[in-house]
């Protein structure tokens, strides 16, 4: 049987010995469990940093082997899984805000300096995945040097974003409620550049992915903070509760019905 992959023929008997795409279709699906992984990743920080005084550097060493175990089980798939891409994205999104923390708190690094770093680190992944591969595009996944280049720049992303969204949050004094609708704003805007204006799918891609990291962290902060600080008070285990949750329920949904996986094929 022959199947065709970007105007190939392809015999399907090679198909089933190859690693099929690893990430899931971009959907509204996708863009809502980043948003609650992102979420997550604000308040079980803070959550395991001070309610379970396990310090940043704790913290740091519990969800870093965690996220490893993720990896390996991520990698190891053939193709994708819901259980195991969500995992790793909600563990990754831990570590991602925990290098910022780390550097800022633990190392007196400056969070101008954290973002110029991070920003540097991201551009530096993208052209060497670029040069090697001669694509960005997530709907190519299907290969483990692809993939290893597409989990390092999801690092970067988060930790970049973590950076950023602190850096303007701290420098404006914006308050959590009117920083997620910037953050918004800006996503939409590169929406509407993309669908209306033809900017890049690639690059409009990357910079909502950005962009979600500082949205998700200040709608974190803006339902688990006390009220007096402008919160609403939910605390870190009720909202790393909620958002769980919701994570759980979608993601079970998904591995049933199968409606974001991308139809087996291989990308070249």
């Amino acid at each position: 049987m022959q199947l065709l992959n970007n105007g190939k023929s392809v015999n399907a008997s090679t198909i089933r010995g190859q690693m099929l795409n690893k990430v899931p279709a971009i959907t509204l699906f996708f863009w809502t469990i980043k948003v609650l992984c992102t979420t997550v990743g604000e308040t079980a920080a803070d959550f395991l940093n001070s309610n379970m005084h396990l310090g940043l550097t704790g913290t740091t060493a519990v969800i870093g082997s965690l996220l490893l175990v993720a990896l390996v089980a991520q990698f190891r798939a053939k193709s994708y899984v819901p259980g195991f891409y969500w995992l790793a994205v909600v563990l990754i999104s831990v570590v991602g805000t925990l290098l910022t923390d780390n550097l800022t708190d633990n190392f007196g690094i400056s969070l101008v300096t954290t973002t110029i770093v991070f920003s540097l680190g991201l551009i530096g992944t993208f052209v060497a995945w670029f040069m090697r591969e001669k694509t960005l595009s997530v709907h190519t996944i299907c290969t483990t040097g692809r993939e290893a280049f597409y989990w390092t720049a999801i690092l970067f992303t988060f930790a970049l974003g973590t950076a950023a969204g602190d850096l303007v949050a701290e420098s404006l004094n914006l308050g959590y409620s009117l920083s997620a609708i910037i953050f918004a704003a800006l996503i939409g805007v590169v929406a509407v550049a993309h669908m209306r204006f033809k900017l890049n799918a690639v690059l409009a891609f990357w910079l909502a992915y950005i962009l979600t990291r500082p949205l998700g962290a200040s709608i974190g902060d803006f339902l688990s903070q006390p009220c007096e600080v402008g919160g609403l008070g939910l605390g870190t285990v009720g909202t790393s509760a909620i958002f769980l949750t919701a994570i759980l329920v979608t993601v079970t949904y998904l591995t049933i019905s199968k409606t974001d996986k991308i139809p087996p094929e291989i990308a070249v």
